[in-house]
C-alpha cells in the first residue's frame, strides 16, 4: 500500500493485486467443489445377471493359551508336544489353514515363541495374533 504523505497529488502507478487474489480464491473454490461432482458424471446401466454361489470361507482355527499355560486348539487341550503333530495333521486336510493366536499376556514368551516356530515349521501362512486395543 502506497500512501503519500505529500501535497503533490501524484499518480500511484502500482497496481492493486487485493481483487485479484479475491477472484482466483473464489476460482480455486469453484473447481474444489465441482472437480468430484465431474467424475461421477458418467451415468451407466449395469446389465442384470443371476447372483453366483459364494465361495464358502474357512473359519480360522484358535489357538488359546491361558495363563497356566495350557495350550488348546478351538477348546480342545493339546500338550505342547503333540501342538505339531496336531497343526500338521490339521494343515493336510485343509491347506487354506488360518490361525488365530490368543495367548494371555502373562504366559511365558518361551512358550508363545514355541508355538509360532511350530506354526512355521508346519508352513501355515495365515497366522494373526490377536490382541485387545488400548
Amino acid at each position: 500500500m502506497a500512501i503519500s504523505t505529500s501535497q503533490d497529488d501524484d499518480v500511484v502507478s502500482e497496481i492493486n493485486i487485493t481483487p485479484l487474489v479475491d477472484v482466483m480464491l473464489v476460482l480455486l473454490i469453484v473447481f474444489i467443489v465441482t472437480a468430484p461432482l465431474l467424475t461421477n458424471s458418467v451415468k451407466v446401466n449395469l446389465p442384470k445377471a443371476a447372483p453366483t454361489q459364494t465361495t464358502p470361507q474357512n473359519k480360522a482355527l484358535v489357538i488359546s493359551v491361558n495363563p497356566q499355560g495350557e495350550i488348546f486348539l478351538d477348546q480342545q487341550k493339546v500338550a505342547l508336544n503333540d501342538f505339531e503333530n496336531e497343526i500338521q495333521a490339521r494343515k493336510r486336510a485343509d491347506h487354506t489353514l488360518a490361525l488365530n493366536l490368543n495367548a494371555d499376556e502373562t504366559v511365558p514368551y518361551g512358550t508363545v515363541a514355541k508355538l509360532l516356530a511350530s506354526i512355521e515349521r508346519v508352513g501355515v501362512e495365515k497366522l494373526s495374533v490377536i490382541t485387545t486395543p488400548q
